[in-house]
Parts: C-alpha cells; sequence; structure tokens
C-alpha cells in the first residue's frame, strides 16, 4: 500500500453563495478537475427549468414524497426555499463516502447549518460577489425573476451573510479564475491534512510494528 491509498476519510464540501454568487460556474469547474468527487445532487419538490432531467440535475419529487421521506428520515439535511423542499439523502453520500469519493454540495445556509448538527465531516465554503451592488446587478441581469423574488433573494442574502461564521472558508467571486482557483486550492489542501490519512507509518514502511 502506498501513501496515495491512505486518505481514508473522505468529507463533504459545502459551497454557499447568494444567487448570483456564480457558485454553478465554479462547481462545474471543480468537478472537471478533480476525478475523486462526486456531485451531491439534491431532492427538490420544485418543477425543472430549462433543460433540467430528473436524476441528472435535481430528483424531481412530489410534495407528499419528499414529505414521506422526512418522516423516514432519509435526508442528511433538508430545507424549505421560497416555497420548494429541498434535501441531501443520506444514502447518497453514504454510499460516495464507502467507495473513498469526497462530495461537493450546494446548499444554502440553512441546509449548512442542519450538517453541522450531523457527524457528517465538513469543509463549509462560502462565495460572495465584491459588494451588495453587484449581487444586484447580477441577479438583474439574469432576467429570469421578477421584481419581487429579486427582493427576496437580496433579503435572504442579508440574513445569511450575518451566519457567515458558521463557515470555514470565504471566497469573494470578484474574478471568476481567481475564485476557481482559490476554492480549488483549499479543497487540496483540506485533502492533504494529516489527520485525513490513516496509519501512514505503517502504509509507509509497509509493515505493521510489534
Amino acid at each position: 500500500m502506498s501513501l496515495t491509498q491512505i486518505s481514508e476519510n473522505p468529507f463533504l464540501i459545502v459551497i454557499s453563495a447568494p444567487s448570483g454568487g456564480g457558485k454553478s460556474t465554479i462547481l462545474e469547474r471543480v468537478l472537471s478537475d478533480f476525478d475523486n468527487i462526486r456531485y451531491s445532487i439534491s431532492s427538490t419538490t420544485r418543477k425543472p427549468r430549462g433543460n433540467e432531467k430528473d436524476s441528472i440535475n435535481y430528483f424531481f419529487l412530489e410534495k407528499e414524497e419528499f414529505e414521506a421521506k422526512i418522516a423516514d428520515n432519509e435526508f442528511l439535511e433538508y430545507a424549505n426555499v421560497f416555497g420548494n423542499y429541498y434535501g441531501t439523502s443520506r444514502k447518497f453520500i453514504q454510499s460516495c463516502f464507502d467507495k473513498g469519493q469526497f462530495v461537493i454540495m450546494d446548499i444554502d445556509v440553512q441546509g449548512c447549518l442542519q450538517l453541522e448538527k450531523t457527524e457528517c465531516p465538513l469543509v463549509k465554503i462560502f462565495l460572495l460577489p465584491p459588494n451588495a451592488e453587484e449581487l444586484e446587478s447580477r441577479l438583474r441581469k439574469r432576467g429570469t425573476d421578477s421584481n419581487d423574488v429579486i427582493e427576496k433573494r437580496l433579503n435572504t442574502a442579508r440574513q445569511e451573510l450575518k451566519l457567515i461564521d458558521h463557515y470555514d472558508y470565504l471566497v469573494v467571486n470578484d474574478d471568476l479564475e481567481k475564485a476557481v482557483y482559490a476554492v480549488k486550492n483549499i479543497i487540496w489542501a483540506e485533502m492533504h491534512k494529516v489527520s485525513r490519512y490513516t496509519n501512514i507509518y505503517h502504509s509507509f514502511y509497509n509493515k505493521i510494528d510489534k
């Protein structure tokens, strides 16, 4: 066994950001560069948008089905966001960990706070535009939401930012390439912490001391 085979403690990589924070693009770049990271596909009760497909972008569920899964404790975390449920499957995360895979997930602060109460190892990264004006500009340029929805998203961002101390890292997304570089390096460094490895000495010397 070599040192490349003894990292036996994969973890969840939590990416949170207000709508317009740029997390989708950064997630795509991270997944393209790390072959041992899986994306956590969330379950949701909202309807598909555009070309979104079931079991690829989300597991699309009816409200009654989602609530039945809540009752059966099938979600590691779940939240109601703007009238729709979102949740993370315990079974999916455990299956990835069993294969030695890391899992990256895009969840809001409410979901992150729930994950903190579990025994799952977490690395929590918060993404932000450089300032509030830029955040509002990005939301309006998307042209996908009404003014009322935009105001709700801006208010949610204000409330979430008050809880940023629950996160391990802050990445300001004022330059996409720099933000991608920062997130990837955070993940790389966390993967190589000594505490994430098991039996380093024995594996290096390929023996068991008596």
